[in-house]
C-alpha cells in the first residue's frame, strides 16, 4: 500500500451533530472538504455544509437560494408523472434538474488545529443570484499579501462554474462573479505571482472529446484568466483513471510547486496524488504520482454518505509538515499530516 498519510487519532474532527443547521426548515446532511487559512493567530476552516429540507409525507421538497441568498423550498407531489426522483442526489421535474441538498460555506476556528468552534460574528457564505441558486461548494483559500482569494464552485440550473470572492477581514467580501464558466471547478490560485502574473489550476470538463483534466491559466489581476494549458490528464488503470482535480494552493518547495490533487476511478473511488511543477514555468510538469499518497482505508473514509472518498482542498504548511484537512466519505471533516520530503521521494525527487 502506498498511503503515507498520518491520520489524526481524533478523526473525524467535525461531524454533522457539531454544527447547527442554517434554518429551522433545514437539516445538515453532511460536512465536506474545507478551505483552510490562518487568521488572527488561529487556524480557520471554511467548511462546505450540505443541507436538506425536512420532508412531508407524499411530497418531495428541495431547497434553492433566491437572489438575496435566502432559502426557498420547492415542493413536488411524488405522484406527479413529471417528477423523476430515482437518484437520491439529483431529481428532475418537467425537464429541470434540482439538487436534493444545497451547500453553503461555514467558518469555524481553532487554537490547536483540532478542536473547532463557530464564532457568530463571522458570517456564513451563501449562494446569491441566478448562478448560485443551487448553492456554493468546495472553496479553496489562497492568501496573497493581505488579501484572501476564495475560489469556489457555483451551482445552478445554468451549470457548474468557478466563482471568486475576496476579503481582508472575513466579515466583508467583494464578489468578483464567475471567473471560469461551466463546466468548471477545482480552482486553486497560486499564493504568489510568477513573473508578474497570477496563476491558477482549474478543471474544465469535456464529456464528448477529452475528459476531466487539470489545466493551468494565467491572469494579470486574478479575475480575467487566459492562456489555458492542459497539464495533467487521466491515466487508464491508475487511481486517477476517470477524473482528477486540484486540491489547495500549490506549495512552493526547492524542487518545484507541489500540488496535492484528487483522482477518481470509474467506480468513484477517490484518492490523493501529487504533481510537481517547475518553479519558473508551472506549465512544465516535472513529476507525478504513480500511486496515491492517500487512499480511503479508514472506516470513516470507506463508509458514509458517499463512501470510498478522501478529498481535500485545504491545508496548513509548517516547515516540512503539511497539515491537511480533508473530507471523508462525503460526510466528515478529518485531519492528516504529510512530510513534504516524503511526498517528494515518492515522486523520485
Amino acid at each position: 500500500m502506498s498511503d503515507i498519510a498520518v491520520r489524526n487519532k481524533q478523526n473525524p474532527i467535525l461531524s454533522t451533530e457539531m454544527l447547527k443547521s442554517s434554518d429551522a426548515l433545514m437539516i445538515i446532511e453532511c460536512l465536506l472538504n474545507p478551505g483552510v487559512f490562518k487568521f488572527n493567530g488561529k487556524t480557520w476552516l471554511l467548511v462546505r455544509v450540505a443541507e436538506r429540507t425536512v420532508q412531508d409525507e407524499g411530497s418531495l421538497s428541495v431547497p434553492i437560494y433566491n437572489e438575496n441568498g435566502k432559502v426557498e423550498i420547492l415542493n413536488f407531489d411524488l405522484k406527479d408523472p413529471s417528477l423523476e426522483a430515482s437518484d437520491a442526489r439529483v431529481i428532475t421535474y418537467d425537464g429541470v434538474d434540482y439538487l436534493t441538498t444545497i451547500s453553503h460555506l461555514r467558518l469555524v476556528s481553532s487554537t490547536d488545529g483540532i478542536h473547532f468552534s463557530e464564532d457568530e460574528s463571522y458570517p456564513s457564505l451563501f449562494g446569491e443570484g441566478a448562478y448560485e441558486s443551487y448553492g456554493i461548494e468546495d472553496c479553496r483559500v489562497a492568501q496573497i499579501d493581505d488579501i484572501y482569494y476564495l475560489t469556489y464552485t457555483m451551482v445552478s440550473p445554468n451549470g457548474v462554474g468557478v466563482g471568486l470572492r475576496t476579503t481582508k477581514d472575513w466579515k466583508t467580501f467583494e464578489r468578483k462573479g464567475m471567473i471560469f464558466s461551466p463546466h468548471n471547478k477545482d480552482c486553486a490560485i497560486f499564493e504568489e505571482k510568477i513573473n508578474g502574473k497570477y496563476y491558477a489550476l482549474h478543471r474544465p470538463s469535456s464529456p464528448q472529446l477529452g475528459g476531466n483534466y487539470i489545466w493551468l491559466a494565467e491572469s494579470p489581476d486574478a479575475v480575467h484568466w487566459g492562456n489555458h494549458k492542459c497539464i495533467a490528464k487521466t491515466r487508464q488503470g491508475k487511481f486517477d483513471s476517470k477524473r482528477l482535480g486540484a486540491g489547495a494552493a500549490p506549495i512552493k518547495t526547492k524542487k518545484g510547486w507541489l500540488e496535492i490533487y484528487h483522482g477518481a476511478t470509474e467506480k468513484n473511488r477517490y484518492c490523493l496524488g501529487a504533481l510537481l511543477l517547475d518553479l519558473d514555468d508551472p506549465t512544465k510538469l516535472i513529476a507525478r504520482s504513480e500511486a496515491p499518497i492517500m487512499e480511503p482505508i479508514a472506516a470513516y473514509e470507506k463508509n458514509g454518505f458517499f463512501g470510498n472518498v478522501v478529498f481535500t482542498n485545504g491545508h496548513r504548511v509548517d516547515g516540512d509538515t503539511i497539515t491537511m484537512y480533508y473530507g471523508a466519505s462525503d460526510q466528515y471533516v478529518c485531519m492528516a499530516e504529510f512530510s513534504i520530503e516524503d511526498i517528494l521521494q515518492t515522486l523520485g525527487q
